[in-house]
């Protein structure tokens, strides 16, 4: 009688999933900060909220949304957020500084910004080099935004205070910074990148949404979006760092296999920024650069190292924890519960 008892409670239990989860995580109830959830930068966040695979998990998440990724940082660092949907890059940065930082599922392999002139300010633009002295938008100044204009700046031979920096954001504010020529040059993502190309008012230079372009500007694979947390929170919450990492994964996935309208209808009308056709551009653009399972590849940190100590003297001689700054082993749990997605 006692093994039957069992047997049906065991039944009963399976047939509760979500309340199975959400007895076992550590921290349910969290809150992840990210600088612009409506970039295509960030999909896999916003697919795996909108088709419930975070609630499938037995998350409960409040998605704080910021101008930059440096400001989302800023709200994990100081204790406002549990995780950061960020730029890997935050998280060897950091190090510098004496935080330990751990990314744990990836979004982007590529990160997808593209660095762009204004046409109607500089009409004769031939080079990098012809940005001395001028204004270049960025979403928030220090995010990943901002590195890559340096990134790029340093290659032609100038310093970050060669040239001014503007936070724009990463919306219709942008748009309207770079079509009243307020800054003279853009270091931004989509939909805002496809929507100025669109409408004439912005010349490619660098796009890194093009992941052989990416792998050429950093010298190798340079992993991008990313969920990151200190060490301390994944130490303390393994099963919940785990639940994080499944919808991602679960996410990443769906969008591989996703189309057009699939995306459409699976995000904001807000993101669409009042053009649907403009938005399927972008994500058509966009999918090649994003994450199909979530790994991070073993080269990427090194690449993220190499392209920081190129821009910022004060990180030439920091010796990175290249491993301390990702982990797979998520991942690859991940992979091994939804391997259809």
């Amino acid at each position: 009688m006692q093994r039957r008892t069992l047997l049906a409670a065991t039944s009963t239990l399976l047939g509760l999933p979500a309340l199975v989860h959400a007895q076992a995580l550590e921290k349910p109830k969290l809150t992840i900060a990210v600088g612009g959830k409506n970039l295509l930068y960030y999909l896999p966040l916003t697919i795996a909220e909108s088709q419930g695979f975070f609630k499938a998990e037995g998350l409960d998440l409040t998605i704080a949304d910021f101008a930059g990724g440096s400001q989302a940082l800023r709200a994990v660092v100081g204790g406002s957020a549990d995780v950061v949907s960020g730029a890997f890059e935050h998280t060897l940065n950091m190090q510098s500084k004496g935080q330990k930082l751990r990314a744990f599922v990836l979004q982007g392999r590529a990160p997808q910004i593209v660095l762009g002139v204004n046409p109607k300010t500089m009409p004769g633009f031939k080079t990098v080099a012809d940005l001395k002295g001028k204004k270049i938008g960025v979403t928030a100044p220090g995010s990943s935004t901002n590195v890559m204009a340096n990134f790029v700046l340093a290659k032609a031979g100038l310093k970050p205070s060669d040239v001014s920096i503007i936070g724009v954001g990463a919306g219709s504010g942008a748009v309207a910074a770079m079509r009243a020529g307020q800054i003279d040059a853009m270091s931004n993502l989509d939909p805002v990148i496809t929507l100025l190309q669109r409408s004439g008012d912005l010349k490619v230079v660098s796009d890194t949404r093009i992941v052989a372009e990416a792998e050429k500007v950093f010298g190798g694979p340079m992993p991008a979006a990313c969920l990151y947390a200190p060490q301390s929170f994944i130490d303390k919450n393994p099963a919940t760092a785990q639940a994080l990492a499944n919808a991602i994964v679960r996410a990443d996935k769906w969008i591989q296999a996703a189309g057009a309208a699939d995306i459409i209808k699976a995000v904001p009308e807000n993101y669409l920024l009042g053009d649907r056709a403009v938005y399927i551009d972008a994500f058509m653009a966009a999918k090649g650069a994003l994450s199909p399972d979530g790994l991070f590849p073993e080269a990427g940190a090194a690449t993220a190292a190499r392209a920081l100590q190129s821009i910022d003297e004060t990180l030439k001689d920091v010796k990175f924890d290249l491993a301390g700054a990702y982990t797979n082993d998520f991942v690859r749990k991940a992979l091994a519960k939804y391997p259809k997605g």
